[in-house]
């Protein structure tokens, strides 16, 4: 071979030096994808415009139709409910800010007691477990009652007849029992190889508990969690039983002066308006944390 310099494209065969053009069958495949996709948009916009349309049509000619619309559905009666509403939303806010706080401490120390493992904690975990049990089956509506209207009747020295301090109170005994339940599926999803790995490492039960288990089963249970949060918000609405003026207390004043029901929809409105938000907050969150778990199963 003679002293030249062979130039570094010399080298390359003529494969490498061609950019990477997709086969036919591949692009074709891509298109038909593609046109699939815009297909089944075009069906679904169309078919959810004529559901649409057929139930506006429904409603619309009713025979009651007037009549309801005058009823609930007034402008004149909501611009007038409206600042009365958004000024009781929030007591709502309010309440569900505090009592959520209150609801993850106690539900995350009845889930604690449930799971303490030794004979000598039994009468603990049967006292969590008893509670539990009892709220989850107590209704909602009849807690708000006894807590609002039993408790003061007792007449107890130093026990506050707030009816909102009672209603939140009440709150806070319910949700405590439906979020220790999902803290306590969290603790137990966990693998109990890894507190015997943080036990082999010298942690006592308590720091295995603190160090190990329960990092993983919070962040397991977030999006539950945040379903509760939802329902909280909406039940906040139920202290209005005792006479604080929420959001629905001040549409049912409007309503009483008025006889008109257009106070309530526009109530009802303003709840979902801070309900979908948080619901679409909760399926990203339940999304994000699927992808992570295919993706560590992947790996």
């Amino acid at each position: 071979m003679s002293g030249a310099e062979v130039s570094p494209a010399d080298t390359l065969s003529p494969v490498g030096t061609e950019p990477y053009r997709p086969s036919e069958r591949r692009l074709a495949r891509e298109a038909y994808r593609r046109g699939r996709a815009r297909r089944s948009a075009l069906i679904a916009a169309v078919s959810t415009g004529a559901t649409a349309l057929v139930l506006y049509l429904v409603v619309v000619n009713s025979p009651g139709w007037q009549r309801t619309r005058e009823t609930f559905f007034s402008a004149h009666y909501a611009k007038q409910a409206l600042p009365e509403v958004l000024k009781g939303l929030r007591v709502n806010l309010e309440l569900m800010a505090g009592c959520g706080v209150l609801i993850l401490a106690f539900g995350l120390l009845l889930a604690v007691l449930r799971t303490l493992r030794g004979p000598v904690f039994l009468p603990v975990r049967l006292l969590a477990t008893v509670y539990v049990d009892f709220f989850l089956g107590l209704p909602m509506i009849i807690c708000l009652l006894i807590m609002i209207t039993g408790v003061p009747a007792l007449r107890l020295t130093g026990v506050t007849t707030d009816p909102l301090l009672l209603g939140g109170a009440a709150l806070v005994l319910t949700y405590s029992a439906y979020v220790a339940e999902v803290f306590r599926a969290g603790i137990q999803s966990v693998h109990p190889s890894q507190r015997a790995a943080a036990r082999s490492l010298g942690l006592s039960n308590a720091q295995a508990m603190r160090y190990v288990v329960l990092p993983q089963a919070v962040r397991r249970v977030v999006p539950p969690l945040l379903n509760n949060l939802v329902s909280l918000q909406k039940d906040t609405g139920l202290v209005s039983i005792g006479g604080v003026i929420d959001a629905v207390y001040g549409a049912k004043i409007i309503t009483s002066q008025t006889f008109n029901y257009t106070p309530y929809v526009v109530a009802a409105l303003v709840f979902i308006a801070l309900t979908v938000p948080m619901t679409r907050f909760t399926d990203w969150v339940t999304a994000r944390s699927n992808r992570r778990q295919h993706q560590g199963g992947a790996v």
